[in-house]
Order: C-alpha cells, then structure tokens, then sequence
C-alpha cells in the first residue's frame, strides 16, 4: 500500500551517533518499498558539517534528508534536564516534534542505533486511533526482577506496559491536543524527577493507558536472537551494541549495512578501539545503573509517590492550535 505523502520519520543524535545513523538509514532506504518515499528529519543542536555531508549524501529520488537544529527549543530546560554518564540532551528531542512540525499529523521516531530489515511504511501505517503512540514492550527491562521492578514501584506502570521510546509511531494530532510537551515541562521545572530511562520514563508516565502495543518484531532488541524469523526494526540499545562487543545478537546486519556507508572504517576504529579498559567501564556502569534503579525505587519521591499525592493539575493546560 502507498502513502500519499512522504513518510516522516524523525532521528535524534549528537556527533558521537552519526556513524550509526548513517547504518540505520542505509537499511531504511534499502528496505522501503516502491513507490513509498520517506523525508528523514535529523533533530540535533550542532553537528559537524562534514559529517552532515556524508549523510546528505545518502539521499536517493525516494529518500530525503534534512537536518533540523533544535538548540532553542531545548535551551529553556537544559539546565533541568536529567542526564547519566552514558545518555545526552538529544534522548529529549522526540518530544518537541510535534510543536515543531505542525503539518504532520504522526510520525515515526527512531533511534539511530538502529538496523530498519523491513518495510518502514508497514509501521507508518498502523491504526493509532486515538492512542498517543504505538510503541513495544522494553525487553531489556524485562530481563530480570530488579529492572521489572523499576517501572512498577518507581512509576506505577506493570512492566509489560513499559515502552521502549527508541521506536514509536507518534500520533502527533493528539501529542498537540493533549499537551503532551508542556506537560512534560511542567513536571521538569516542578520535581526533576531522578530516572534511570530519562526521556522514556517521562514518555511512559505521559502517555499511561494511551499506547498500541505492537509486536516485539518492530523494536527487537539485540539482548537475545529470540524471535521467529528477523525482525523489522532491531535495537542495539543498551550495553548491546555490535560495534563494542562480539557476541550481539543480530550483529550481522548491522555490519553489513555498515559496509555500505561512508563511515565503515570509522566503526571498525570504534570496535578496536573498545579495549578492556573501557568493558570495565562498562561494567561499572551496569552496577551504577543498578544502584540507581534501587535508590529510585525506594526514594518516596519517584513518578509512583509523587503523583499519587500531587497529579497533574489539568486544568493549567489548555488545547493549543498549532498552525500548519
């Protein structure tokens, strides 16, 4: 089936990603079926030029790229903004998109450490109806008790409920009507909530009750090869990533989606350059990340305990008509 229009799908990086975002639209524009077509949208606060080039590069008659800086938009709340060692300012940019680009009316997010294997426009054209978003279930945090208990007693939300935010088709329409970003603003500048999953955690508080839950084929993630056949979108989030370690699930995809960009050898630097040193640095950050997830659970001033007392106040949002 056809769009009418160019598929929008939007990518957040910083200079470190773009090697990987050119892996993850080299497979985007390999797999996107004739006759669709596809305007990719790179959110970003300054970028090296050469690189953007390179990326520019990459567009084909069916296949459009622009780069979009976002820097004022992010300015106001870039002191509030909650970050770890291993995340930056650009995991919050997917939730401007839809004051930013009033002429859409959903979209596709992802993230760039990312191998698309099948058809984009087949995700694009899920029924949302009134849902906010359809996303998948994250395995990572799945995986085991003390991750499944995260979501449950740090924000209230079952595990099995708990979405992962590097794939999401947004419906737009209601992330305006809504007012999904100033709500989130609101609760930036009001608590700072301490996460483990910064924008995610937000996203899911946010979005609760509101979300098509789609087949883990559409965000596979690369913790285990257990899925029936491959996957539509894989995920290399985490500490899953191919061009760090050896025995990634689903590693030969990206590696060969890899050879076919211009930042090939500069992966390959990457993945010998990922020495012992910086896998226990690695280490160090699995066991920060679980002494976070334990103080956030018993902190009584999570998502879970804080709104429980203190909910949304609704009535200090009002509808805003953004402008096509």
């Amino acid at each position: 089936m056809r769009t009418r229009q160019p598929i929008p799908v939007f990518f957040s990086v910083d200079d470190n990603y773009i090697p990987f975002l050119a892996v993850a639209i080299r497979s985007l524009i390999d797999n996107l079926s004739e006759p669709n077509t596809c305007r990719v949208h790179i959110l970003n606060t300054g970028l090296c030029e050469e690189d953007c080039e390179k990326i520019r590069q990459m567009e084909t008659d069916r296949v459009s790229i622009v780069f979009v800086d976002v820097s004022r938009e992010v300015a106001p709340i870039a002191a509030q903004l909650n970050l770890r060692d291993y995340y930056t300012a650009s995991i919050y940019f997917r939730i401007f998109i839809p004051s930013l680009f009033p002429q859409y009316h959903k979209a596709i997010y992802l993230d760039a450490d990312i191998v698309v294997k099948g058809d984009i426009a087949n995700l694009y054209q899920k029924p949302v109806g009134n849902r906010l978003l359809a996303a998948i279930p994250d395995a990572v945090i799945a995986s085991n008790a003390l991750y499944r208990s995260y979501p449950e007693l740090g924000m209230g939300i079952p595990y099995k409920r708990y979405f992962n935010s590097g794939v999401m088709l947004m419906n737009l329409d209601q992330f305006r009507m809504q007012q999904i970003q100033q709500k989130f603003i609101y609760l930036l500048n009001t608590y700072g909530f301490d996460t483990v999953c910064p924008d995610q955690d937000y996203l899911n508080v946010l979005c609760r009750d509101q979300i098509l839950y789609l087949d883990k084929g559409w965000n596979k993630m690369a913790i285990d090869s257990d899925y029936d056949g491959i996957p539509n979108i894989i995920h290399y989030n985490n500490f899953f990533k191919p061009w760090q370690y050896n025995n990634v699930a689903y590693r030969e995809y990206f590696w060969a989606y890899a050879k076919e960009t211009e930042f090939y050898d500069r992966i390959l630097a990457l993945r010998r350059s990922f020495d012992w040193k910086k896998k226990m640095e690695h280490r160090k950050g699995v066991q920060q990340l679980n002494a976070s997830v334990e103080q956030i659970i018993a902190s009584d001033s999570n998502f879970r305990c804080v709104l429980a007392k203190q909910p949304i106040p609704e009535q200090l949002f009002r509808e805003v008509v953004y402008e096509a």
